[in-house]
């Protein structure tokens, strides 16, 4: 089922797979972007989540920022308002946020690479819900990378060992009431494409998420209520070869009354394991150019040169 209005892919992950994946697809190859009915994430365990990060963004600000990490790349903890920046972007975003990363055991082979957690004591609960909900996210996502495998061609299972004990990040973002005349249909997140290899977004029923058509024009994403958001980030981009398309975004406020209210969001980056090594798949070179594509690099060599563009290492 495609939305006729968007013609952005609607998709429910309670079909058979090989049902949706060519619908998915093609959302991906032409947009960067499809809407996923039916994730199995419990709708308890939204709200539940939803409620805590509100309880902890309320907190004073001198509580928030002694969770911050100086010197972290924002990879734990919470991340004050005017420090991310989108690419080539003049001013920093108007958001606060915090992140959950992977809990590794000790003396696994990738912990060098994922920092420990950090937890706020004053909210109660906290490391509980985010915990269960980072596994949801990732269940889900694992759910989409089959999709899009069978859309590729590939063996349905061909991400998992890739995303196995993956960098991925789970984001809870405020973006605080704007005032004046000029809250209306302003940028509160600038342009920008996502890093990793597939996000997926909570929270985007709230009218401003937009996206850059290939014919240079910004689209609405209107996703219903308690469907998730999923885009193609540059390191699938870079593995497909452009196939398919990470995408240009950027949050705007609505107009009217919700331009003057906080927005909540939580996007899920999922990533790659950082010792993966990104080589476009030989289904996506083109024969007629075989050596038009990018250089293999690993996963965390290629988040860090990114992170470094967004001043956030």
């Amino acid at each position: 089922m495609t939305d006729s209005n968007t013609d952005i892919a609607v998709v429910s992950l309670a079909q058979p797979l090989e049902t949706i994946a060519d619908d998915l697809g093609r959302s991906f190859r032409e947009y960067g972007f499809a809407v996923i009915r039916d994730h199995g994430i419990p709708q308890e365990l939204i709200d539940r989540a939803e409620a805590l990060a509100k309880e902890f963004f309320a907190l004073p600000d001198e509580v928030k920022r002694a969770y911050h990490i100086p010197g972290g790349g924002g990879a734990r903890g919470y991340t004050p308002f005017g420090t991310e920046k989108a690419k080539d972007a003049k001013v920093h975003d108007l958001k606060e946020f915090w992140h959950v990363g992977r809990e590794l055991p000790e003396g696994h082979p990738l912990a060098e690479f994922m920092a420990a957690n950090v937890w706020p004591s004053e909210v109660a609960g906290f490391r509980e819900t985010f915990g269960e909900l980072y596994g949801a996210f990732e269940e889900a996502g694992g759910r989409v990378l089959e999709g899009i495998a069978l859309h590729l061609g590939l063996d349905r299972g061909f991400f998992a060992p890739t995303v196995e004990d993956g960098n991925s990040v789970m984001r809870l973002l405020r973006y605080p009431p704007l005032e004046g005349a000029e809250a209306e249909g302003a940028i509160r997140a600038a342009a920008h494409g996502d890093i990793n290899t597939i996000t997926l977004l909570l929270g985007a029923e709230e009218a401003g998420l937009e996206l850059l058509t290939a014919q240079g024009d910004w689209k609405a994403v209107a996703p219903p209520e308690g469907a998730l958001v999923v885009n193609v980030g540059d390191m699938l981009d870079r593995l497909t070869n452009g196939r398919l398309r990470s995408t240009t975004h950027r949050v705007v406020n609505p107009r009217g009354d919700a331009a003057y209210r906080a927005r909540y969001s939580m996007p899920f980056f999922l990533h790659f394991r950082p010792d993966y090594i990104i080589e476009t798949l030989p289904s996506c070179i083109d024969p007629a150019h075989p050596d038009g594509h990018p250089a293999p690099i690993s996963s965390h060599d290629f988040l860090m040169q990114r992170l470094r563009e967004i001043n956030l290492a």
